[in-house]
């Protein structure tokens, strides 16, 4: 079966003051496909304001979970945001897709990113997410700092961008690689290896996810002049 290409979000551009990131647990590929076209579909009706740049439905390789991936200007406008219209789009949402998983949303913010560069790692079509737990925004950043040299350069990798959670807790990775095939050459590598024990090593954290994701789905918002 052939995958639609979706080309995935621009993590790095500058007005994206906030990332917010919330995976579903929903059990099937079915399940996957029709919680993000019911998310898609309630996000276009919505009223969007300026703050909201984009929403990206990423679903997981094995065919449990959505991902979703937003950025937004700022925490604010999403506060007030989510007072008036969530209640109405998790309920449509949930009438659709019944059962669904939330582990809850975590607000982000990009720390570092690096990127051997597309042209080098050709169009990437698979994302890889870790997540790990840590005690501090000092330590989620030390991690980060000393993950970037296992990162990069890699056959197959056009970039890996490093998210620290506003109240410091969590690490969250997300690389960008060709296809599948070239994450798990850069997992068995030495590399990968390298990558494991730095976090293994690593004292105070814990590896709480690693899944790889094809982005599914994406709006975007381009306010009026």
């Amino acid at each position: 079966m052939t995958e639609d290409f979706v080309e995935l979000p621009d993590v790095t551009r500058p007005d994206a003051g906030t990332v917010l990131i919330s995976p579903w647990e929903v059990g099937s590929r079915g399940r996957q496909d029709n919680a993000v076209d019911a998310t898609i579909s309630e996000w276009e009706r919505a009223p969007k304001p300026d703050a909201f740049l984009t929403l990206n439905c990423f679903v997981s390789l094995d065919g449990d979970v959505v991902l979703n991936y937003a950025q937004w200007t700022d925490d604010e406008a999403h506060h007030e945001f989510v007072r008036k219209h969530r209640p109405e789009l998790v309920q449509e949402i949930d009438t659709a897709v019944p059962d669904i998983e939330r582990a809850g949303l975590v607000r982000y913010r990009l720390y570092r990113s690096i990127g051997a560069g597309a042209e080098a790692a050709g169009s990437p079509t698979v994302v890889s997410v870790a997540v790990h737990q840590v005690e501090s925004h000092d330590r989620a950043r030390q991690l980060a700092d000393t993950l970037i040299g296992t990162c990069a350069p890699h056959e197959g990798m056009s970039a890996c961008h490093f998210h620290v959670d506003v109240d410091g807790t969590r690490l969250l990775t997300l690389g960008t690689w060709r296809d599948e095939h070239a994450h798990e050459t850069f997992i068995s590598s030495a590399s990968g290896h390298s990558a494991k024990d730095v976090v293994d090593d690593f004292p105070g954290a814990e590896r709480l996810e690693h899944r790889l994701y094809r982005l599914h789905r994406k709006l975007e918002h381009r306010p009026r002049p």
